[in-house]
């Protein structure tokens, strides 16, 4: 199922523009934290998948003697060692894993390693042999972490943390430093008896013996090395609050809230037990034995980091929901299931951030959703820096932070797709896709996707291709804009004709496909709204009528929320229309009649299609001489409710609007 990316986009490296909207919201806070990280020398020229990588990290055994770090002066050096267990995929008999020189100094290595060499970013470590696929081995590291403040471990007034993304994790401990190599973590630490420590996973000991406690933390769960987490500090507050798991399950899950002496966690400590009821419905299960949220010191400026299962807070952020609706979210989309490059974020950002929309939703109303969505379109328009939300190259160089979390692109652009997405597909088939992508234990579930994954995903569970979709939304940069026209035009007696252009006139991307809702406002009060496929540019839509429209309303609900548009009054084109549709009955109980003169000879093709866009008939009819024709549709097994009929001779398109009875 997995697929490659088999074509490369235009890389545009523009500055972060715009206002400062972002402090006032999750996702917002969160890019303009990671914004702030910086790559490690030569990290930009490594990739997860090219070349192949000759070994696959299983487990991380990490032993951190960190007793001094709390005591004046706070020094940032530490001695420690780390067992790296790993499977062979490529005969081998060496190993590389990522050591930042500045960060860590490298003593000896031992069990499967022989010697070293240690590079600038690299620590090479030969084996005692040449191993073969398929064999597992560990080597152990013996290293100190050196007396440099590095923006990956923190010390800070008896405040100990780590924060990780895109590639810090090398800057405290040595290994394979991209997102798509997930392993277990065993984390054992000394520390002062009057100190509590949070990490991944399940706290498995701390035991404590006169003024010193060693704490143990184990993860059962396959974690990204830039999620690894651990975060400290003297007399730190800490509350547990256990959710219990929806019917039918009697599971419990602890959820620890670490906080700084005078917070109040109160906030998101009630607020947490409803979503996650909220997220159980929409992705299922909790993917983790415990989860958490710890504040840290302002050496943590804004936002939070979405550490699996111990997400980090940025000091006295307590009654910030969104950002916790957005860090929250991360636990499925990011943790469980990880992006497998950098070029892959959407999967991480993009979801996050529509479900801070969502959250406000299940709160406030649908108003309250549609708000947020809007916020996000507002901000990606105002402040589009004119690059892809992937670009292929992303893969094999990491790009700088403010690219990379760039909030226009990444998070707001990101979240308007999903919300576009949901459009194109509707409700039903969008919420079952992520459900199934969420449980897919096979192919996603704890593991690592990328975005082309997550489209043949989307396939598999619509039994439909939306490649189109993504590949003008993600894989291209900027938005359609639309420069419409229509006319309304009285033919005999009562009847009227509507005639409406869709165009596009952008010259910095690609034309849009896009179902266009058409709202028409009718001189009785009444009025209809019409859905129609708009895939080539410059595409007419004829409709027929029985009544006199009053005003036309292009895309009256915004659907197609990343977009410029007007439409305006405008003349017919010059193409012959050669043929009429009428549908009779209407409404139709067990069958109607599509009856149109055809002018002309060919194959005219006929679509029926429910009021959400889905297809529910086609077929052909071939004309071999001009005249009056009909084609049955059977309706008596069709749903209640409003559809419209195309046909089409490939120059022009006609549409009619009809009910079926029951």
């Amino acid at each position: 199922m997995k697929r490659l990316t088999l074509f490369l986009l235009l890389f545009f490296i523009y500055n972060l523009s715009g206002g400062q909207e972002w402090q006032h919201d999750g996702g917002g806070q969160c890019a303009h934290r990671k914004q702030q990280m910086k790559l490690s020398p030569g990290s930009s020229d490594r990739s997860a998948n090219s070349p192949r990588h000759s070994f696959d990290v299983l487990n991380y055994s990490l032993d951190l003697d960190l007793y001094h770090n709390y005591t004046d002066p706070y020094p940032h050096n530490f001695n420690a060692q780390n067992k790296v267990t790993f499977r062979v995929d490529t005969a081998l008999t060496e190993i590389r894993l990522n050591a930042d020189q500045t960060s860590l100094q490298i003593n000896g290595v031992g069990l499967a390693g022989s010697t070293f060499e240690h590079l600038p970013d690299t620590l090479v470590i030969v084996l005692d042999r040449e191993y073969q696929p398929g064999e597992i081995a560990e080597v152990s590291i013996d290293y100190e972490h050196l007396n440099v403040p590095d923006q990956a471990f923190y010390v800070d007034a008896g405040n100990v943390f780590t924060d990780c993304e895109p590639e810090g994790a090398r800057r405290w401990f040595p290994c394979w430093d991209k997102p798509s190599d997930k392993a277990t973590l065993n984390l054992r630490a000394k520390v002062p008896a009057n100190v509590k420590l949070g990490s991944n996973g399940r706290l498995a000991d701390s035991l404590t013996i006169a003024d010193t406690t060693w704490y143990t933390w184990i993860s059962r769960d396959p974690i990204a090395t830039y999620i690894m987490v651990l975060t400290s500090r003297l007399n730190y507050n800490l509350d547990i609050v256990y959710w219990e798991k929806p019917s039918p399950s009697t599971d419990t899950l602890p959820i620890r809230f670490y906080y700084n002496p005078g917070e109040n966690p109160s906030r998101i400590k009630n607020m947490i037990v409803p979503i996650s009821d909220f997220y159980y419905s929409m992705f299922g299960d909790h993917p983790f034995e415990k989860d958490g949220f710890a504040t840290v010191t302002r050496q943590f400026s804004w936002g939070g980091m979405e550490n699996q299962s111990l997400t980090t807070l940025c000091q006295g952020c307590w009654n910030d929901e969104l950002l916790v609706a957005h860090e929250y979210a991360h636990q499925w989309f990011g943790d469980m299931i990880t992006c497998a490059t950098w070029a892959d974020i959407w999967l991480n950002e993009g979801f996050a951030s529509y479900f801070e929309a969502e959250w406000m939703g299940k709160q406030n109303g649908t108003a309250a959703y549609k708000s947020r969505i809007q916020y996000y379109a507002n901000y990606y328009l105002s402040s589009n820096p004119g690059w892809a939300i992937s670009n292929p190259e992303w893969a094999l160089n990491t790009p700088p932070s403010n690219v990379l979390f760039n909030y226009a692109i990444t998070y707001a652009k990101g979240a308007s797709v999903m919300h576009m997405f949901r459009y194109v597909a509707g409700d039903s088939l969008f919420y079952h896709t992520l459900y199934e992508y969420a449980n897919d234990t096979a192919e996603f579930r704890y593991k690592s996707a990328t975005i082309l994954d997550f489209m043949d995903k989307v396939n598999e569970a619509t039994a439909q291709d939306f490649d189109w979709f993504f590949n003008q939304w993600i894989f291209e940069p900027n938005h359609p804009v639309y420069r419409n026209t229509y006319n309304f035009n009285q033919k005999a007696g009562e009847s009227w004709e509507v005639f409406f252009r869709a165009n596009q006139i952008q010259t910095n991307t690609v034309f849009f496909r896009m179902p266009l809702e058409i709202k028409i406002n009718f001189t009785d009060g009444s009025d209809t709204l019409l859905r129609v496929m708009n895939d080539v540019n410059e595409q007419d839509f004829y409709f027929s009528f029985n009544k006199e429209p009053q005003s036309l309303t292009f895309d009256p609900d915004n659907q197609i929320i990343l977009k410029n548009a007007s439409t305006v009054v405008g003349g017919k084109v010059s193409k012959v229309r050669n043929f009429a549709i009428t549908v009779h009955p209407n409404p139709a109980k067990e069958r109607t009649l599509l009856s149109f003169y055809a002018g002309s000879t060919g194959v005219y093709t006929y679509t029926l299609v429910d009021l959400a866009g889905n297809i529910i008939k086609s077929g052909q009819k071939t004309i071999t001489a001009a005249g009056e024709y009909t084609i049955e549709i059977p309706t008596g097994e069709y749903p209640a409710g409003m559809y419209i009929v195309t046909l089409s001779n490939g120059e022009v398109n006609e549409y009619s609007k009809f009910s079926v009875i029951h």
